[in-house]
Protein backbone atom coordinates (compact mmCIF):
# COMPACT_ATOMS: atom_id res chain seq x y z
CA UNK A 1 0.00 0.00 0.00
CA UNK A 2 1.61 3.38 -1.09
CA UNK A 3 -0.87 5.73 0.35
CA UNK A 4 -0.23 9.56 0.91
CA UNK A 5 -3.68 10.32 3.07
CA UNK A 6 -3.88 7.95 5.79
CA UNK A 7 -7.02 8.34 9.06
CA UNK A 8 -9.37 6.30 10.89
CA UNK A 9 -11.56 8.14 8.80
CA UNK A 10 -11.53 10.29 5.77
CA UNK A 11 -14.46 12.59 4.76
CA UNK A 12 -15.14 14.79 1.81
CA UNK A 13 -17.57 17.16 0.45
CA UNK A 14 -18.15 17.84 -3.08
CA UNK A 15 -15.96 18.34 -5.10
CA UNK A 16 -12.69 17.63 -3.76
CA UNK A 17 -10.35 15.74 -5.59
CA UNK A 18 -6.89 13.88 -4.40
CA UNK A 19 -3.99 12.71 -6.49
CA UNK A 20 -2.54 9.62 -4.91
CA UNK A 21 -3.88 6.48 -2.74
CA UNK A 22 -5.93 7.38 0.42
CA UNK A 23 -6.71 4.36 3.28
CA UNK A 24 -8.06 3.78 6.49
CA UNK A 25 -7.33 2.38 9.25
CA UNK A 26 -8.51 -0.26 11.88
CA UNK A 27 -12.12 0.34 10.78
CA UNK A 28 -14.02 -0.20 7.65
CA UNK A 29 -14.21 1.42 4.45
CA UNK A 30 -17.72 2.40 6.00
CA UNK A 31 -15.30 5.62 7.62
CA UNK A 32 -14.60 6.59 4.12
CA UNK A 33 -17.84 9.06 3.49
CA UNK A 34 -18.96 11.02 0.07
CA UNK A 35 -16.39 9.04 -1.84
CA UNK A 36 -18.11 7.27 -4.80
CA UNK A 37 -16.25 4.03 -4.37
CA UNK A 38 -16.05 1.14 -6.82
CA UNK A 39 -14.42 -2.20 -5.27
CA UNK A 40 -12.22 -3.63 -7.65
CA UNK A 41 -12.71 -7.60 -8.86
CA UNK A 42 -9.92 -8.98 -6.59
CA UNK A 43 -11.45 -6.49 -3.43
CA UNK A 44 -7.98 -5.49 -2.07
CA UNK A 45 -8.60 -1.80 -2.99
CA UNK A 46 -11.72 0.58 -4.50
CA UNK A 47 -11.00 3.06 -7.03
CA UNK A 48 -13.82 6.64 -6.72
CA UNK A 49 -13.78 9.46 -9.44
CA UNK A 50 -12.37 11.97 -6.48
CA UNK A 51 -9.14 9.73 -5.95
CA UNK A 52 -6.63 9.52 -8.95
CA UNK A 53 -5.32 6.40 -7.16
CA UNK A 54 -6.54 3.64 -4.43
CA UNK A 55 -8.31 3.39 -1.91
CA UNK A 56 -7.56 0.96 0.78
CA UNK A 57 -9.44 -0.28 4.00
CA UNK A 58 -8.61 -2.40 6.70
CA UNK A 59 -11.42 -4.58 5.67
CA UNK A 60 -10.79 -5.40 2.17
CA UNK A 61 -8.78 -8.79 1.27
CA UNK A 62 -5.90 -10.16 2.25
CA UNK A 63 -3.02 -8.58 1.75
CA UNK A 64 -4.67 -5.33 2.54
CA UNK A 65 -5.53 -5.75 6.12
CA UNK A 66 -2.02 -6.21 7.46
CA UNK A 67 -0.55 -3.79 5.01
CA UNK A 68 -3.19 -1.09 6.15
CA UNK A 69 -1.76 -2.82 9.77
CA UNK A 70 1.66 -1.92 8.88
CA UNK A 71 1.34 1.60 7.05
CA UNK A 72 -0.57 2.76 10.44
CA UNK A 73 2.26 1.40 12.50
CA UNK A 74 4.97 2.95 10.40
CA UNK A 75 2.78 6.60 10.44
CA UNK A 76 3.01 6.40 14.03
CA UNK A 77 7.20 5.87 13.80
CA UNK A 78 7.26 8.83 12.06
CA UNK A 79 5.47 11.01 14.18
CA UNK A 80 7.65 9.74 16.79
CA UNK A 81 10.72 10.63 14.81
CA UNK A 82 9.56 13.76 14.06
CA UNK A 83 8.81 14.50 17.38
CA UNK A 84 12.34 13.56 19.00
CA UNK A 85 14.14 15.90 15.95
CA UNK A 86 16.57 18.25 18.10
CA UNK A 87 18.99 21.14 16.63
CA UNK A 88 22.66 20.83 16.73
CA UNK A 89 23.40 23.39 19.14
CA UNK A 90 22.54 25.85 22.03
CA UNK A 91 22.11 28.64 19.19
CA UNK A 92 19.83 27.07 16.92
CA UNK A 93 17.93 26.30 19.47
CA UNK A 94 17.49 29.56 20.63
CA UNK A 95 16.81 30.84 17.21
CA UNK A 96 14.50 28.02 16.37
CA UNK A 97 12.53 27.48 19.60
CA UNK A 98 9.02 29.50 19.30
CA UNK A 99 9.49 31.89 16.11
CA UNK A 100 6.85 35.01 16.19
CA UNK A 101 5.15 33.37 19.70
CA UNK A 102 3.68 31.13 17.14
CA UNK A 103 2.35 33.58 14.88
CA UNK A 104 4.07 33.12 11.89
CA UNK A 105 2.62 34.95 8.74
CA UNK A 106 5.29 37.10 7.10
CA UNK A 107 7.98 35.04 8.55
CA UNK A 108 10.59 33.04 6.10
CA UNK A 109 12.21 30.01 7.38
CA UNK A 110 15.07 28.70 6.21
CA UNK A 111 16.27 25.35 6.68
CA UNK A 112 16.22 23.45 10.00
CA UNK A 113 14.55 22.04 13.07
CA UNK A 114 11.72 24.34 14.24
CA UNK A 115 9.86 24.27 17.65
CA UNK A 116 6.71 25.98 19.21
CA UNK A 117 4.92 24.90 22.86
CA UNK A 118 1.60 26.89 20.97
CA UNK A 119 -0.11 26.54 18.58
CA UNK A 120 0.88 27.91 15.13
CA UNK A 121 -0.90 30.45 13.74
CA UNK A 122 -0.56 32.17 10.38
CA UNK A 123 -3.56 34.44 8.51
CA UNK A 124 -1.56 36.17 5.56
CA UNK A 125 1.34 34.40 3.84
CA UNK A 126 4.78 32.66 5.03
CA UNK A 127 7.97 31.25 3.44
CA UNK A 128 9.74 28.12 3.09
CA UNK A 129 13.26 28.82 1.52
CA UNK A 130 15.74 26.30 0.64
CA UNK A 131 17.41 24.08 -1.76
CA UNK A 132 15.80 20.90 -3.45
CA UNK A 133 17.95 19.48 -0.49
CA UNK A 134 17.15 20.64 2.48
CA UNK A 135 14.92 19.49 4.94
CA UNK A 136 12.66 22.05 7.49
CA UNK A 137 10.59 20.09 9.91
CA UNK A 138 8.29 21.68 12.26
CA UNK A 139 7.37 20.46 15.78
CA UNK A 140 4.43 21.80 17.87
CA UNK A 141 2.94 20.91 21.14
CA UNK A 142 -0.03 22.50 20.17
CA UNK A 143 -2.17 22.74 16.57
CA UNK A 144 -1.38 24.56 13.30
CA UNK A 145 -4.24 27.03 11.84
CA UNK A 146 -4.38 28.51 8.27
CA UNK A 147 -6.30 31.37 7.84
CA UNK A 148 -8.77 31.73 5.15
CA UNK A 149 -6.22 32.61 2.20
CA UNK A 150 -3.38 31.99 3.46
CA UNK A 151 -0.57 30.14 1.87
CA UNK A 152 2.59 28.89 2.07
CA UNK A 153 5.05 29.63 -0.49
CA UNK A 154 8.28 27.90 -1.39
CA UNK A 155 11.30 29.70 -2.64
CA UNK A 156 14.71 28.54 -3.36
CA UNK A 157 13.79 25.21 -5.14
CA UNK A 158 12.49 23.94 -1.63
CA UNK A 159 10.05 20.56 -1.91
CA UNK A 160 7.08 19.93 0.17
CA UNK A 161 8.49 16.20 0.09
CA UNK A 162 10.62 17.60 2.36
CA UNK A 163 8.37 19.65 4.71
CA UNK A 164 7.78 17.20 7.83
CA UNK A 165 4.83 19.00 10.30
CA UNK A 166 4.61 17.07 13.64
CA UNK A 167 1.41 18.22 15.60
CA UNK A 168 0.58 17.10 19.06
CA UNK A 169 -3.02 19.07 18.39
CA UNK A 170 -4.94 19.01 15.01
CA UNK A 171 -4.52 21.01 11.49
CA UNK A 172 -7.29 23.32 10.69
CA UNK A 173 -6.59 24.26 6.83
CA UNK A 174 -9.34 27.74 6.33
CA UNK A 175 -11.21 28.22 3.16
CA UNK A 176 -9.20 28.82 0.30
CA UNK A 177 -6.01 28.29 2.01
CA UNK A 178 -3.08 26.73 0.49
CA UNK A 179 -0.65 24.15 3.09
CA UNK A 180 2.65 22.57 1.51
CA UNK A 181 4.54 20.07 3.28
CA UNK A 182 4.31 15.97 5.22
CA UNK A 183 1.60 16.59 7.82
CA UNK A 184 1.79 14.01 10.75
CA UNK A 185 -0.96 14.61 13.46
CA UNK A 186 -1.42 13.08 16.67
CA UNK A 187 -5.41 14.36 16.38
CA UNK A 188 -7.97 15.02 13.07
CA UNK A 189 -7.13 17.15 9.76
CA UNK A 190 -9.82 19.41 8.93
CA UNK A 191 -9.49 21.29 5.06
CA UNK A 192 -12.47 23.49 4.61
CA UNK A 193 -13.60 25.03 1.50
CA UNK A 194 -11.42 24.74 -1.36
CA UNK A 195 -8.41 24.61 0.55
CA UNK A 196 -5.43 23.12 -0.85
CA UNK A 197 -2.49 21.01 0.11
CA UNK A 198 0.70 19.66 -1.70
CA UNK A 199 1.89 17.00 0.44
CA UNK A 200 0.80 14.62 2.68
CA UNK A 201 -1.57 13.83 5.57
CA UNK A 202 -1.11 11.29 8.44
CA UNK A 203 -3.80 11.74 11.00
CA UNK A 204 -4.33 9.33 13.87
CA UNK A 205 -8.52 10.46 14.08
CA UNK A 206 -9.61 12.13 11.61
CA UNK A 207 -9.00 13.89 7.49
CA UNK A 208 -12.23 15.66 6.45
CA UNK A 209 -12.35 17.60 3.20
CA UNK A 210 -14.36 20.49 1.80
CA UNK A 211 -14.36 20.95 -1.68
CA UNK A 212 -10.29 20.35 -1.05
CA UNK A 213 -7.59 19.38 -3.59
CA UNK A 214 -4.90 17.55 -2.47
CA UNK A 215 -1.59 16.54 -4.76
CA UNK A 216 0.56 14.27 -3.04
CA UNK A 217 4.48 14.25 -3.19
Amino acid sequence: VTGKVYAASISTVFPSAITGDIGVSPISAAAITGFSLIKHSDETYSEAWQVTGKVYASDYTSPTPSEMTTAISDMETAYTNAAGRTTSTETDEQKYADVKAGLIGGTTFTPGVYTWGTDILFDTDFTISGSPTDVFILQTTGSVKAGSGAKIILLGGALAKNIVWQVAGFVDAGTTSHLEGIFLVKSFASFKTKSTLNGQVFAQTAVTLDSTTITLV
